[in-house]
């Protein structure tokens, strides 16, 4: 009997590609907020032609990652103080949203989840691999959207998670935020086992009014040290 025919994968193009090294470098701050990004030079240092370059930077501009001004070029994108805020309300609200939907539904799928991704984000603290750790972070509010039970809310989060993790790869490098948050969520994971929805929800909430506010800290430290 012959063997079933087998999906062919087919290759990334050129543009997914460079789509994914520049949103890589984003996301993980090795390009500042609202610097220029130089088309000749990405198409440099990633070894393809200008027109993927071209078609990634649109790409990442629907994704929130890049600002295309006319006559100016492209950028990073970058944030207001008050769009920090903004950006911050919205995720509370759809986080907790998420939260609520786990807890309703697949709890105890959401809770083994969270336990694989908490023991290694102490780990990544442990050995002082912040990179890891901001993957960790990213993964561990993602899987309340994966176990929320609504594939709407998760495409509404899918929109500007990636400028979520842009901006926590600001604050990651800091050993005593780490520290912070791996509290937090570690706490928040054994709430959620316990089925106390109540102090799960306050605790959420304290935890993303937190980062917003070092965020706008580390804002104004670095406006203090350029001038």
């Amino acid at each position: 009997m012959a063997e079933p025919l087998r999906v062919l994968q087919r290759p990334k193009s050129l543009t997914t590609l460079a789509a994914d090294a520049i949103r890589g470098r984003i996301v993980r701050g090795e390009l500042g907020l609202g610097s220029p990004l130089s088309e000749n030079a990405l198409a440099l240092e990633l070894g393809v032609s200008k027109t993927p370059i071209r078609e990634a930077l649109l790409q990442l501009k629907m994704e929130g990652l890049v600002s295309i001004q006319p006559q100016r070029g492209s950028f990073v994108f970058d944030l207001s103080q008050d769009e920090i805020r903004q950006l911050g309300e919205l995720r509370e609200t759809l986080e907790v949203t998420a939260l609520n939907g786990a807890m309703k539904g697949s709890r105890d799928l959401l809770v083994a989840a969270l336990n694989t991704i908490v023991d290694a984000m102490a780990e990544a603290v442990s050995s002082a691999d912040n990179g890891r750790y901001r993957v960790l972070d990213a993964d561990f509010h993602r899987a309340l959207f994966e176990h929320a039970g609504n594939c709407y809310l998760a495409d509404c989060y899918g929109g500007f998670a990636f400028r979520i993790q842009a901006l926590r790869a600001r604050l990651c490098g800091d050993p005593a935020l780490n520290a912070i948050s791996l509290r937090d969520h570690r706490r928040l994971r054994d709430l959620i086992a316990e089925g106390d929805a109540d102090a799960a929800r306050a605790l959420l909430v304290k935890h993303m009014t937190r980062t917003v506010g070092d965020y706008l800290a580390s804002m104004e430290q670095s406006a203090a040290a350029a001038e």
